[in-house]
């Protein structure tokens, strides 16, 4: 992977964790409920805390990137994500926001997989911890709101 590769996966990691604060930014808008608005809020933040953690590996690029060539970073599979609408019911909001956590999930395990450097691999990892956390949230927020009888 050379060095404009290297920037464009980072780069584009860093629009979905935008995205990702927009996302949850208009939806907590939308949403009547104190406490999902709460938690919404709460995944702007920390979407933040990711950007910023990405904008460190481009400021800090190593001359030799630590970087497995022959690994897929299946990054393509996570983009473009869907924009919220304020329209959208809660259990509609819910699900989209899973399955982008899920993306991310999959796209930080991957970026780490081909990590060769011990110090981003286990950041990268912890991102997708992370991602794995905001989505169990998400979907048990989706069964709470999208099947209430089940409480």
């Amino acid at each position: 992977m050379d060095r404009l590769q290297y920037s464009n996966i980072i780069e584009d990691a860093i629009q979905s964790e935008i995205d990702s604060q927009v996302f949850y930014r208009e939806a907590a808008e939308a949403l009547e409920n104190t406490l999902l608005k709460e938690m919404f809020l709460s995944f702007v933040e920390e979407e933040k805390r990711h950007e910023d953690t990405l904008r460190r590996f481009l400021e800090t690029m190593p001359d030799d990137l630590p970087f497995d060539e022959s690994t897929d970073f299946h990054v393509s599979e996570t983009i473009p994500a869907p924009r919220v609408s304020a329209e959208m019911k809660p259990a509609d909001a819910f699900a989209l926001a899973m399955k982008k956590e899920e993306e991310a999930m999959k796209a930080y395990t991957a970026l780490a997989q081909a990590c060769t450097d011990e110090a981003q691999k286990k950041i990268l990892l912890e991102l997708a911890a992370m991602e794995r956390a905001h989505k169990l949230k998400m979907e048990k927020a989706f069964t709470d709101t999208g099947y209430p009888e089940s409480w």
